[in-house]
């Protein structure tokens, strides 16, 4: 697809009379960049670039349109053919081991989840197109023929604050709102129900338009798109059950509200130089009150305090 999209720069650059230095002028970067694109090499172009590319050129947002296909070719052949199968789903079932799904993330929630343990070769402006491209493909939820989506997250996910108090106090308010719209379920699974057979990493099962199912397994550093139709119906009993042991719609959300409030009574908690400096006032407090009590007679002999 890069090479598609440097062949349009090329083509529509020509036609324009342009030189790749008179190019780079108009959008503001060095020639030998855009010669980069036109041949599909060294950094994929940026979502900014793109824009800046189409108005130079009077493209009619033809590369903008372009651009998010370019995009998925710097992640691996298998996450980007599950990107593409999500995007024809009918049916989207996840269990989420650590981390909020991507289509139910905020913004916010979002970034600080893109920034963690990443190299972005083009820094900030990187990462907010990867926050970009994450908040757009949100879009299918509300669009025509937008699938059902059911999610099941483990309590950890409740109880890891990414991004702070405040960004993860939102992401449950999300959670709760997106709840109440009838093609989504969130379900909460408990610590106290121990171990289950997803155990150990994300899993997601897709349903497409034909009715063929296909399978993702996600870890830390890792993923696998899983299409051998044995080994995905094994990984879609295992969701189900995971499913069935998770708790029920309402008391879920019950989980969810009381893991939003713990955030709203963490963010007035001291920091630990005050709980220390307020402890030490205490005691002194405290020992003040036994001085000037003094000694006090028991049964006609004196106590000490």
């Amino acid at each position: 697809m890069a090479t598609l999209f440097g062949t349009r720069v090329r083509r529509l650059r020509t036609a324009a009379g342009l030189t790749q230095a008179q190019l780079g002028e108009l959008t503001h970067v060095v020639s030998t960049r855009i010669t980069q694109i036109e041949r599909a090499s060294g950094a994929k172009p940026t979502l900014e670039l793109a824009r800046a590319l189409d108005a130079a050129l009077g493209a009619e947002e033809l590369l903008v349109e372009l651009w998010p296909y370019v995009y998925r070719e710097a992640f691996p052949d298998w996450s980007r053919a599950f990107i593409a199968h999500s995007e024809r789903a009918v049916s989207i079932r996840q269990y989420a081991a650590h981390l909020v799904p991507g289509l139910l993330q905020t913004e916010e929630y979002a970034r600080a989840v893109l920034s963690l343990g990443m190299t972005l070769d083009g820094g900030a402006e990187q990462l907010e197109e990867r926050v970009a491209a994450r908040m757009g493909r949100q879009e299918r939820l509300t669009a025509p023929g937008r699938p059902e989506l059911w999610v099941v997250l483990d309590e950890a996910v409740l109880k890891r604050p990414i991004g702070g108090d405040d960004v993860m106090r939102a992401q449950l308010e999300r959670l709760v709102e997106v709840a109440a719209e009838p093609h989504i379920t969130v379900q909460v699974f408990p610590f106290e129900q121990g171990g289950h057979d997803a155990l150990g990493g994300s899993l997601t099962v897709l349903t497409l338009p034909d009715g063929s199912e296909v399978a993702y397994t996600e870890g830390a550093h890792y993923g696998q798109l899983v299409e051998e139709p044995a080994d995905v119906r094994h990984l879609s009993g295992n969701y189900d059950r995971v499913r069935a042991d998770a708790l029920p719609t309402v008391m879920s959300l019950d989980m969810i509200r009381s893991a939003m409030k713990g955030y709203y009574r963490e963010a007035n908690v001291p920091s630990r130089s005050e709980r220390r400096r307020l402890a030490q006032e205490q005691l002194q407090q405290s020992g003040g009150r036994r001085l000037r009590g003094g000694r006090r007679r028991v049964h006609g002999r004196r106590a000490r305090s």
